[in-house]
């Protein structure tokens, strides 16, 4: 009973402990992972996955996936100015960003700490056009850099192993915390459960991912019907994986209809071709 008692107080401390502003979303965060200890973990898996995985080359002229890469260059390149602007640069300290298209049908995007990219074509169909697929990398890119994963990612560590270090869960149990990584970042496969990014995750990066691809010249007014069709997908069906992270529903249009006029005017401004 009193050992339980003190784990409890030990979990308890971290949890305040490890807390911290994140300048972005402007609230405290849980975080009991050190950037520099997620950026290396993110490398580690990206490249696992690319490597297990059909890349599109842009090499070859495919035209999706030099849309692919040129939108989440564009985005990068604004995300990266606009932070400098705000005195954030800090923030993006060893970010060595990457974006891939990979050949998959599954209709999913994420993005990982230190802004490793993925779009999967079966993603495209369903975007149809560079605004409404840069308003889903604006969304990706938010939630990593307003730090969902790693939130996700410490409240699982504290369930699954107290207080260890992710360097420790990597050497003691390296399969449940790979597992735990991918739930947290919306890597999730057949074999695994997926977690839902909570409604304040995903107002947070709803907003934030408006904002960072109306910067980059792209029309966020496209993610209004982006999100109805996404919602047509799950009509009498078991929802896609990227829905199964990212309802689609009617509070979600409501609140991007609420942000929207603010957006397209303080954020907004169409790109010269």
């Amino acid at each position: 009973m009193r050992i339980s008692f003190l784990c409890t107080l030990l979990v308890a401390a971290l949890t305040i402990y490890s807390c911290k502003n994140n300048p972005i979303t402007g609230r405290s965060q849980m975080s009991l992972i050190p950037e520099t200890e997620l950026q290396n973990m993110s490398a580690q898996q990206y490249a696992q996955f690319l490597a297990s995985n059909r890349v599109v080359p842009t090499t070859t002229g495919n035209k999706d996936a030099v849309m692919v890469r040129r939108c989440g260059d564009r985005i990068i390149e604004a995300i990266t100015k606009y932070y400098n602007e705000k005195g954030l640069g800090a923030e993006l300290s060893g970010y060595k960003w990457e974006v891939n298209l990979v050949d998959d049908k599954t209709p999913n995007a994420w993005c990982m700490p230190g802004g490793k990219i993925v779009v999967y074509t079966g993603l495209l169909p369903i975007t149809q056009n560079e605004d409404a697929l840069a308003v889903v990398m604006g969304h990706e890119v938010a939630h990593a850099l307003g730090k969902h994963g790693s939130e996700r990612m410490s409240k699982g560590m504290i369930q699954q192993f107290g207080a260890l270090s992710l360097s420790l869960a990597m050497a003691n149990k390296p399969q449940v915390t790979q597992n735990l990584w991918m739930q947290a970042y919306g890597m999730g496969s057949n074999v695994l459960g997926i977690l839902p990014f909570s409604r304040k995750h995903e107002l947070e990066a709803d907003r934030l991912g408006l904002q960072f691809s109306a910067l980059a010249g792209y029309d966020p007014r496209a993610a209004i019907p982006f999100w109805q069709r996404m919602g047509q997908l799950s009509q009498g069906q078991a929802p896609p994986e990227f829905l199964s992270t990212h309802p689609s529903d009617g509070r979600r249009i409501e609140e991007l209809n609420k942000i929207m006029d603010d957006v397209v005017k303080n954020y907004y401004r169409p790109r010269k071709s």
